[in-house]
């Protein structure tokens, strides 16, 4: 038998013994070194030669992902590993550190325990990794610190010892800095990365050699040999005796938590059910007999068995030939196959068990943050937060009509596997639109429906998605809005939201969807700890995106039949907003009053969604409706030479420099760029730095678009929907 089927033999039979599991994630700013550093892990298992580790880029499977030196999905791999006698099964997930594809790292985050941040030791920590470690801890993984490329800080900018010391001490603080910040209270000290605790190691992914303070005492190796190593270019030596693989395997297996240790404390946080029922206990005891409760976090195209569907199984075990339910499905499935991942490949198993990451085909319903059960009623785990939303869309169509049923699939398809991917389709022309986290995003997407599913399509130039909200309320102004037969009129008033209570509903904070009675008091109480009235907020009907929905009327009759109609014109506005049919973000509505027929034939949904969508947008009308745009933070390192060519780019784009850090005969110019400015960017910016310039952008919220450019803006939007070109005043709504 050879290594790699042996050691396939032997992650079957430990996938059983929950405190020999390690489910981590390897995260970082993109080129820091996370696939090269995922080969060597496998190498080392080996799952593949070692030759190979560090070139062949395994986990980066996808046609794209290799053209392009990038990490687009997370890709995850199962390897078995030895630490003092005991064999340890390690389920490894890649992610990607682009900022378009920070989605799969939110996704990856809910299925591990622990996980990997990676800094590189010549740039230190940048604005993906402060990204990474906060979904991390949000989703209570903890974290352990790997600094890479330390031999280009010995070789290239040839540094002291001191030197190097300062700066890896620098980047510990940095990431010490951000657990601080970001960790439950209960872990901000307990998780702290620390040298002499062995929770920090160093090395070089693409030289094979890492190092930790309880390595250096098991081996005698210390940072002077380091130094010796690489000053007299003799890593192949030192990778040897200080393989990278080993050195962080053993930091896995030492200071990361098995499921056992884990899920007790994560699942409360990612799961709101009744603890102390059945399948609440099973879930905190990692039980493999209890009811089976599995979170896909990705769906991937195999072309032999479509759709596969990767998670992490809380408790039970899921088994070839299960009927299952996923949530929302209407009804059950059958699973096909259950398999493990070793990279591209899976491996068929009969079954996987609580605390390990399996594949499953078969279960059409699944997506990605669906939960997989076995009864149709189970509560569902929390859903997955995105840090970041849609900005860019593209139109596509089918070049060929003939293809329109298979494109239809296609989309359907990516939507499931990519859940920051927004669809919508008009079946009767087949033009999509795709809204996606960046130009390249969509790129990607656009290249797997041609290449992968073999459908030419058009697309149009990729267009902005803007928000719209109020600058101002109308209190004591409420707008009314009357049904079309008049018997029926509802009286709204609308504010914008605290920006600090917009960040919370962002993350999750209060829920989304409908509020019920049971919930009401809790959701009152939750506003109130960011200074809105209790008691109004008690009142909320509904939560959509950034949005509230508040009903401030007494005793009105009738009211409660028809309160899903409301909810639903009210989901209506958040969608189109009135300025230009955008989406709305952080605008509370206040139903303060209401007039309704005693018929209920004559206030049915033809009459009384109407009716609310005119009174909220009146009012947002009269409250000062403006639109925001989407801002990307913007990090250029340019040498100083071509300078001026890059801030003068930026300063034509509307864009604002914040600070130009120098570092010898480099500046970085750390500065925010509307989204909407950043088409074509890439290519200019190369020519005005010669090439020379390397950059990296993450999404960094809305901001209100200047009033000079609101009137060509609206006006664009309005023409491209087919809307009537004037904006639409207070009057449009009261007929």
């Amino acid at each position: 038998m050879g290594r790699k089927e042996d050691n396939i033999a032997k992650a079957t039979e430990v996938m059983h013994h929950r405190a020999n599991i390690r489910n981590l994630a390897i995260a970082a700013h993109i080129d820091h070194g996370k696939t090269t550093l995922s080969d060597n892990l496998i190498a080392g298992a080996g799952m593949m030669s070692a030759e190979l580790a560090g070139h062949a880029r395994v986990l980066d499977f996808d046609e794209q992902e290799s053209a392009r030196g990038i990490t687009i999905n997370a890709a995850s791999a199962s390897m078995v590993h030895e630490y003092e006698s005991t064999d340890y099964l390690i389920n490894l997930i890649d992610t990607p550190g682009h900022v378009d594809f920070g989605g799969d790292v939110t996704r990856a985050m809910r299925a591990v325990d622990g996980c990997f941040i990676l800094t590189c030791a010549v740039e230190g920590t940048m604005p993906q990794t402060e990204t990474v470690v906060r979904q991390a801890l949000k989703e209570r993984v903890k974290p352990v610190l790997f600094i890479n490329k330390v031999d280009r800080l010995i070789n290239e900018l040839q540094i002291t010892p001191e030197d190097m010391m300062a700066r890896f001490e620098q980047q510990i603080i940095r990431v010490n800095n951000l657990i601080k910040a970001f960790a439950p209270d209960e872990y901000k000290k307990s998780w702290q990365v620390d040298v002499t605790g062995g929770t920090v190691a160093f090395g070089s992914a693409v030289h094979n050699w890492g190092i930790t303070v309880p390595y250096m005492q098991k081996s005698g190796i210390n940072f002077t040999m380091i130094f010796d190593y690489c000053h007299s270019d003799n890593q192949e030596e030192l990778a040897e005796r200080a393989p990278v693989h080993e050195v962080l395997l053993d930091m896995a297996v030492s200071e990361l938590p098995s499921p056992a240790v884990a899920q007790p404390y994560r699942i409360p946080n990612i799961w709101q059910g009744d603890l102390d029922s059945e399948v609440g206990k099973a879930m905190i005891g990692c039980a493999s007999a209890g009811p089976l409760a599995l979170m896909i976090t990705k769906i991937w195209m195999d072309p032999h068995a479509g759709e596969v569907a990767v998670g992490r199984v809380f408790s039970g075990a899921v088994e070839q030939g299960d009927t299952l339910w996923a949530s929302g499905a209407g009804k059950p499935e059958r699973v096909q196959q259950v398999s493990m991942m070793v990279g591209a490949d899976r491996i068929p198993v009969e079954s996987v068990v609580a605390g390990n990451i399996a594949a499953i085909t078969g279960i059409r319903s699944a997506a990605a943050g669906v939960t997989i059960t076995r009864e149709q009623d189970s509560t569902p785990f929390e859903e997955i937060r995105h840090y970041s939303e849609p900005v860019v869309t593209v139109a596509i169509e089918p070049k060929a009509m003939k293809d329109l049923p298979k494109f239809i699939d296609a989309l359907r398809s990516l939507a499931k596997a990519d859940a920051s991917l927004e669809v919508s389709t008009n079946s009767e022309t087949g033009e999509a639109l795709l809204a996606g986290m960046g130009e390249l995003h969509l790129e990607i997407t656009v290249y797997r429906i041609e290449h992968e599913q073999g459908i030419k399509v058009d697309v149009s130039e990729p267009i902005v998605v803007y928000r719209e909200t109020v600058t101002g309320n109308n209190h004591g102004r409420a707008f009314e809005g009357k049904s079309p037969n008049r018997h029926n009129r509802f009286y709204c008033e609308v504010e914008r939201l605290p920006d600090d209570v917009i960040e919370a509903l962002r993350d999750g904070v209060f829920g989304t969807g409908n509020v019920r009675p049971k919930e009401a008091k809790e959701i009152g109480r939750r506003f109130a700890e960011y200074g809105l009235d209790k008691d109004l907020m008690r009142k909320t009907f509904t939560i959509n995106g950034s949005n509230l929905f508040v009903n401030d009327t007494k005793g009105i009759q009738y009211l409660h039949e028809t309160k899903e109609l409301l909810i639903e014109a009210f989901n209506e506005v958040c969608v189109r907003g009135p300025l230009a049919e955008e989406p709305c973000m952080g605008v509370m509505v206040r139903l303060v009053d209401a007039k309704l027929h005693e018929d209920a034939i004559h206030r049915g949904p033809a009459q009384t969604i109407p009716a609310m969508r005119n009174s909220i947008k009146g009012a947002m009308v009269r409250a000062g409706p403006v639109i925001l745009e989407p801002i990307q933070k913007l990090y250029v390192s340019v040498p100083n030479e071509w300078l001026g060519g890059v801030t003068r780019e930026l300063t034509q784009r509307r864009g604002e420099i914040e600070d130009m850090p120098a570092d010898g005969e480099t500046t970085t110019v750390i500065g925010k760029l509307p989204v909407a400015e950043t088409f074509g960017f890439s290519n200019d910016i190369r020519a005005a730095s010669q090439g020379r310039a390397i950059w990296n952008t993450e999404n960094c919220g809305f901001e209100q678009l200047p009033r000079s450019l609101l009137e060509g803006v609206v006006g664009e939007i309005r023409k491209r929907k087919g809307l009537k070109a004037d904006v639409p005043g207070e009057t449009y709504y009261t007929d």
